[in-house]
């Protein structure tokens, strides 16, 4: 009888035999393209976690606010990275008034 697993999904996966483990290691050992990573290499790997951007400085605050529907509509009009460029206008607002 197959030895085999469910999966959270409930999908029944069936695992290969000690037999054919072993075949299949001896495939992958034979293999001129197989690279065994060294201890030492797999220290220096990153963690999940530690992929992806660096951490910023000041990093962006997740916020719920609302505008009028026309001027989310104006920003949004002009092209991918409307989000980006309402935050440079609100910055630039910022250098000739003081908020109330």
């Amino acid at each position: 009888m197959p030895n085999t697993i469910k999966t959270r999904s409930g999908r029944a996966l069936e695992l290969p035999t000690p037999e054919e483990d072993k075949a299949i290691n001896r495939g992958i050992a034979a293999d001129p393209d197989t690279y065994e990573v060294s201890d030492e290499q797999f220290k220096k790997m990153k963690r999940r976690g530690e992929r992806g951007r660096p951490r910023l400085d000041s990093p962006k605050v997740l916020l719920s606010v609302r505008y009028d529907a026309d001027i989310v509509e104006a920003f949004k009009a002009s092209g991918d990275g409307w989000q980006t460029r309402m935050n440079d206008a609100l910055r630039e607002w910022l250098k000739t008034h003081q908020p109330a």
